[in-house]
């Protein structure tokens, strides 16, 4: 135990108190052990050791006066226990000007200097702890944004997926329209045809005009014509907004509940062509035709307009399907409105120009005018509309001709107090 003791004690006196040796840093104690000699730091000269800090710069680094003035480049350790520790110009020590906050650099001055590192480093750290709390509520509203931004972008992925499903199953639905368009104008053009060429022509292609309005009728496609089927495609020509009743459906299908297409041309194929007391819903033949005065003619006719609908609803929302997945808009208000492709292409489609709402609701509908040029046309404009919602967002993009947008913007900003209604008082 006792040569444990003497070797600790000579370990601590082979380096030189701190108090003694003024304006060294702990890392720098190693350099300035008792001895006979000292070397200076950047080796090149060795002197006594007497002559460390006794006011005279012996060596060029300034080493060997840490804690004078003497050395013009030297440096002084401010120690700052409590604060940040820090270097001064050694020409700074004893010059009557507390630069350090422990007071250490005027230890033989007049100048009475207070140690104030504490109170500095208190306000230091709870400065520090709150950029470490600000600090870790950025991180914590980072991550929660990231977190957002991931379930946005599922949730966008998802609606993608909705939509290229929506898209697929038009355009299957597509096909089928543009094909039945087809068939209803080709048996147009052959029932027209066959009129040209005489009544022995027409009655040549009276069944397929038969079987294209049966089809017509038959909207489950099962075959047979039933009450609800009947109802929903036949009126009466004199009274075309109501619906017929149960009863006169049934007296339409000769008292039966289904008829099949056999029966169908025996019966009420020949009171759909007389035209008289009923007819097919939402067509009509022009008068004085050759479609008003043949029943063939006008039945096919009726069959290719009802087609020809049915194709151009199927055409829009398929239009429509597609624009939301092939391009991301963006409504800047009183500034622009853009189209942005998957391929990261942007298109101006208008820059801000006017208010155009009717008189009523003037700011209810915005124009955003020359955009960029067209293919073979002019400029790009847009044609806003906001409409009242509790959320801020762009509904809807259409283009219901070639580079003229119309929007559907939502925000409570359009959303209008309900007008009062004309004899109660406001006081009520």
């Amino acid at each position: 135990m006792r040569v444990y003791i003497i070797v600790a004690a000579v370990f601590w006196c082979g380096y030189v108190d701190s108090r003694k040796v003024r304006g060294i840093s702990s890392s720098y104690k190693r350099f300035y052990r008792e001895r006979k000699s000292f070397l200076c730091i950047d080796g090149s000269r060795m002197i006594p050791f007497e002559q460390v800090n006794d006011d005279y710069c012996d060596c060029e680094d300034g080493s060997d006066e840490p804690g004078t003035s003497a050395c013009p480049h030297g440096r002084f350790y401010c120690t700052n226990l409590g604060f940040r520790p820090h270097y001064i110009p050694s020409s700074r020590v004893n010059d009557g000007i507390c630069d350090c906050c422990d007071a250490s650099d005027e230890y033989n001055s007049h100048t009475r200097c207070q140690n104030t590192c504490w109170n500095l480093g208190q306000r230091e750290r709870a400065y520090v702890e709150g950029q470490m709390r600000t600090l870790d509520e950025g991180l914590r509203l980072k991550q929660q944004l990231i977190e957002e931004g991931v379930l946005l972008w599922r949730e966008k992925q998802a609606q993608l997926r909705e939509l290229q499903q929506v898209a697929e199953d038009l355009q299957v639905k597509l096909e089928e329209h543009r094909r039945k368009k087809h068939e209803a104008d080709r048996l147009k053009e052959q029932t027209l045809k066959a009129l040209e060429a005489g009544n022995g022509g027409l009655i040549r292609h009276q069944n397929s005009s038969v079987t294209s309005i049966f089809h017509l009728l038959d909207t489950n496609k099962d075959g047979s014509l039933t009450v609800d089927e009947i109802k929903a495609k036949v009126v009466l020509v004199h009274d075309e907004q109501r619906v017929l009743s149960e009863g006169e459906a049934l007296a339409l299908l000769d008292r039966g509940h289904r008829m099949d297409l056999s029966k169908f041309q025996s019966t009420l194929w020949d009171v759909l062509t007389r035209g008289d007391t009923v007819k097919i819903k939402d067509t009509q033949g022009a008068p004085g035709s050759l479609s008003s005065e043949d029943p063939h003619l006008k039945a096919a006719d009726r069959a290719a307009e009802w087609e020809a609908t049915n194709l151009k609803k199927v055409e829009e929302a398929y239009e429509t399907v597609n624009m939301e997945i092939r391009y991301t808009y963006t409504l800047c208000p009183f500034n622009q409105v853009t189209q942005k492709s998957t391929a990261g292409v942007e298109v101006s489609l208008g820059m801000w120009g006017m208010w155009t709402g009717k008189p009523k609701n003037h700011y209810s509908q915005m124009v955003y005018e020359n955009g960029e040029p067209c293919w073979q046309g002019g400029s790009r404009s847009t044609t806003v509309t906001l409409t009242c919602g509790t959320e801020t967002a762009l509904r809807s993009v259409k283009e219901p001709s070639k580079c003229q947008y119309i929007m559907d913007f939502q925000t409570p900003v359009a959303c209008q107090p309900v007008l009062k209604q004309q004899g109660i008082h406001s006081e009520l």
